[in-house]
């Protein structure tokens, strides 16, 4: 009887490490502005919102049993494991708290493993800027945006389909 209970412990263990090791994904930090992106000068100077999405991505994967790990350069899509390829390609800041924000940022990804494609998404989310958005500044409401697309991303990473759009259409 103890065997079997060790042999089923054992059999759980290397189950649950090959779950965990499957499940870990590298991507880069800060999230890089795409070269043919529309994303305004004074976001990228002044806001950070390509460090808040990764950190965003990461922390709503995590609760979704996703480990995102970073890496600092640019991800190689060709590496073995899982690598998640994602770019900001639009982020727009029209308005202010005086004449009511108008925010939206747009994020398309990759999900590549061994090398190959497993799934691509393009995530889109806007804001006015909630309760009380006439108190906020552009950066602030522009983050609002990239929680809820870390969100979006972190439930979609826990079971990838490929072509979605995740968020506001």
């Amino acid at each position: 009887m103890k065997n079997t209970i060790r042999m089923t412990m054992a059999l759980c263990g290397l189950l649950f490490a090959g779950h965990a090791f499957s499940q870990s994904i590298q991507m880069q930090r800060p999230v890089p502005y795409s070269d043919d992106g529309d994303v305004a000068d004074n976001v990228k100077n002044e806001c950070t919102i390509n460090e808040q999405l990764a950190d965003f991505v990461q922390e709503y994967a995590k609760t979704n049993g996703v480990d995102v790990q970073f890496v600092t350069g640019p991800v190689d899509t060709a590496a073995s494991g899982r690598v998640l390829d994602i770019k900001i390609v639009f982020a727009m800041s029209m308005g202010n708290a005086w004449t009511g924000h108008s925010k939206s940022t747009t994020v398309n990804g990759t999900l590549y493993e061994n090398g190959q494609k497993v799934a691509s998404f393009k995530a889109r989310r806007q804001s006015r800027g909630g309760l009380f958005g006439q108190y906020k500044g552009s950066c602030s409401v522009l983050g609002r945006t990239v929680r809820v697309i870390g969100e979006d991303i972190g439930g979609w990473l826990k079971a990838p389909v490929d072509g979605v759009i995740l968020g506001d259409n």
